[in-house]
């Protein structure tokens, strides 16, 4: 093979993704940027950051915003950003949940019950975090979930804060506070994960 055809079949593969870390390129290649990890509102990926590179390398699951179907294993740099970054990527109720361990207000986020079927992503990042198949109406106030999109994507800590033992959830693409899970949920996990909305963003499936 010449350099010359070499360096095109190279473009072909593997480096669509490169700006997610250090040239690492997802395991997935020639499928779509926007397709493994949505688009935010003004068009580029949320994932997108020299800084990304400071991370370590992850093994996370990606999955199709258009029906949510599971794509295999995404080989990424966990998002590490300033305080500073974080502020301009978040608004000051997300910054105040995700880097702060925060809670939202009950019954004032917009993703307490869906009115159409979904994939919720990390708002700091666009990691696949929960299905709308997962998601029931718990009466708290909170988007609540039987499981996890893929036990990969988030991250479960012991939280002994404010006299309380509880466990608390986290994006594993970039450490940010999700929520808390709980063993008060419906079968047939038994599991309640209360998650704040406004630390995930909904990604309606497609209507073909």
């Amino acid at each position: 093979m010449t350099s010359a055809s070499h360096k095109k079949s190279m473009d072909r593969r593997g480096f669509l993704f490169a700006a997610l870390g250090g040239g690492t390129a997802l395991t997935l290649g020639g499928l779509s940027a926007s397709r493994l990890f949505g688009m935010n509102g003004d068009g580029a990926m949320a994932a997108t950051t020299a800084t990304a590179n400071t991370g370590p390398q992850l093994l996370l699951a990606c999955f199709a915003d258009d029906d949510g179907h599971h794509l295999g294993p995404c080989d990424v740099r966990k998002l590490v950003l300033t305080d500073a970054q974080w502020h301009q990527r978040l608004s000051d109720d997300a910054f105040n949940v995700m880097r702060r361990a925060g809670t939202e207000r009950p019954f004032s986020g917009p993703h307490e019950k869906p009115k159409s079927k979904g994939l919720y992503r990390c708002a700091g990042c666009s990691t696949a975090l929960f299905a709308s198949a997962s998601q029931f109406d718990s009466g708290t106030g909170w988007p609540s979930f039987s499981r996890p999109i893929s036990p990969a994507n988030v991250i479960e800590t012991k939280d002994r804060s404010f006299g309380m033992d509880r466990t608390a959830v986290s994006c594993a693409g970039c450490d940010s506070h999700l929520g808390h899970v709980f063993t008060d949920g419906p079968e047939p996990t038994g599991l309640r994960y209360c998650m704040n909305s406004v630390a995930m963003r909904f990604v309606a499936y497609r209507v073909s």
